[in-house]
């Protein structure tokens, strides 16, 4: 079957190795000594995110500030007088990210010469920003932010943005992603193939027989391969 298109998801998909934004950061917090157990971490990491752009302008943003603000936010959330903390939070996370980067870079340039490459992303509408400041924007032909479409992953909408755009029927398009809810699950109401990034977690987790699980991103390349695509 031939792949005329591959959707990406950003955070925990491009930027880590299928691990989440909210796992990724909880040990740099417990690093800091802070006593805090899950579901409190969990409550002040969404009580950021869910307004990090109704309370910031974010436009013109690159990533190493989107996530100190998000940082600032959650500590603000967690108590006074944490601020101090911010940037031993957000330098690890932030070097993580561009290490995940630099190792995407071949696998992108691979694919943009075989299809047309799109992000699909629950973001705060500044990720095509993000993306051009870490010279990645030129492998995608459509980068299409929640934050500024409207619609969050599954709603079809979001991908179906990126897909007009492309002029890519489903037949022909690929959703690569780490979370099942929303990556997976889009991908299936639509008819997509898809590719899960599986980070730390169990191969018996997918959402269904004919998803390819890759434990690294660099798989994917093989699963776009003709002989794969039964």
């Amino acid at each position: 079957m031939f792949v005329s298109a591959v959707l990406f998801d950003f955070g925990g998909t491009l930027d880590s190795n299928g691990i989440t934004w909210l796992d990724r950061f909880y040990p740099l917090y417990v690093r800091q000594g802070l006593k805090l157990d899950r579901k409190a971490f969990s409550a002040a990491f969404y009580e950021s995110d869910d307004h990090l752009a109704q309370r910031h302008r974010l436009d013109g943003l690159g990533l190493e500030e989107t996530l100190r603000l998000q940082v600032r936010d959650v500590l603000t959330a967690i108590g006074p007088g944490l601020d101090d903390m911010a940037e031993r939070i957000v330098q690890p996370f932030l070097y993580d990210s561009r290490d995940s980067f630099r190792k995407a870079r071949p696998l992108l340039e691979q694919l943009s010469r075989r299809c047309k490459l799109g992000i699909v992303s629950n973001f705060y509408g500044n990720l095509e920003g993000i993306l051009a400041s870490e010279g990645l924007l030129p492998y995608f032909s459509v980068v299409a932010d929640s934050g500024r479409i409207g619609y969050t992953k599954p709603e079809p909408e979001l991908f179906l943005h990126a897909m007009n755009h492309l002029k890519a029927g489903p037949a022909g398009t690929w959703m690569v992603g780490d979370s099942i809810a929303r990556d997976m699950k889009g991908a299936e109401t639509l008819g997509l193939r898809h590719a899960w990034l599986r980070g730390e977690r169990p191969q018996s987790g997918a959402c269904c027989e004919r998803v390819a699980v890759l434990d690294s991103l660099d798989e994917l390349a093989d699963c776009l391969e003709p002989s794969a695509l039964v």
